[in-house]
C-alpha cells in the first residue's frame, strides 16, 4: 500500500469513527484487499491444506471489524493491529469449536519442529491445536512481557512487518526486531515444554 493510500485509509478510518457511513463504504474495499494480502501471505508460508482458508479468515475478520463500535481509529497501523487481534481470536475460536465437536479431542499437538511462528496452521488441520497452544503461551508471555506478546500477535496473527509493528507499539524497528527474536525463542521453548508435559 502506497503512502498516499495509507494516508487515505487513515482519513477514512477517522471519518468512519465519527459516524460517516460513506467513509466506511469507501474504506471497506481498501482494507479488505489488504486483509486478503495478509491472509494470502500466511497461505504461502505453509501448504494450502495446512492454512486457514484465506477467504474465510478475511470474511470473518471483516464482519467483526465492521461490527466494532465506538473505537477511535488512530491510523492504518492501528486498524491492522486490531485486525491481528481479531484474526487470533478467530483462529483460536475455530480450533476450540473443532475440538469441542470431536469426542476425546486430546490428540498430541506437537511434533518436532512442526510449529513455525511465521505460519499459522488451519484450525481443521492435524496441527490446529498449535493455535490453542500458541494462544495459551502468548497469554503467559503477556503476563511476563506485554510488549513482546503484542509484537508476536502483530507479526504472527496480523502479518505486520517489523516496521508496521514498530509503529503500532511506538518503538523503533530495531527494538521490535530484538523483542521479536527474544519472544520467538521464549515461545518456542515454552511450546516445547508444554508439548512434552
Amino acid at each position: 500500500m502506497s503512502s498516499a493510500e495509507s494516508g487515505r485509509v487513515t482519513t477514512l478510518l477517522k471519518a468512519w469513527a465519527n459516524g460517516s457511513e460513506a467513509a466506511r463504504d469507501e474504506l471497506i474495499p481498501l482494507v479488505y484487499e489488504e486483509l486478503r494480502r495478509l491472509a494470502r501471505r500466511h497461505r504461502r508460508k505453509v501448504s494450502a491444506g495446512e492454512t486457514f482458508k484465506t477467504t474465510a479468515l478475511v470474511h470473518e475478520a471483516y464482519v467483526r471489524l465492521v461490527g466494532i463500535e465506538g473505537i477511535e481509529w488512530q491510523d492504518r497501523v492501528h486498524f491492522f493491529a486490531v485486525s491481528a487481534q481479531l484474526m487470533r481470536r478467530i483462529l483460536v475460536d475455530a480450533v476450540r469449536a473443532r475440538r469441542a465437536a470431536k469426542r476425546g479431542g486430546g490428540a498430541r499437538i506437537f511434533g518436532a519442529g512442526i510449529l513455525e511462528l511465521d505460519a499459522i496452521p488451519a484450525p481443521d488441520s492435524e496441527h490446529g491445536g498449535e493455535v490453542l497452544a500458541l494462544d495459551e503461551a502468548l497469554v503467559t508471555l503477556a503476563e511476563l512481557d506485554p510488549r513482546r506478546a503484542r509484537i508476536v500477535e502483530l507479526r504472527v496473527f496480523g502479518g505486520l512487518t517489523v516496521e508496521e509493528a514498530a509503529s503500532a507499539v511506538h518503538h523503533s524497528p530495531q527494538t521490535v526486531m530484538r523483542d521479536w527474536r527474544i519472544a520467538k525463542a521464549w515461545l518456542l521453548r515454552e511450546l516445547e515444554r508444554r508439548g512434552s508435559d
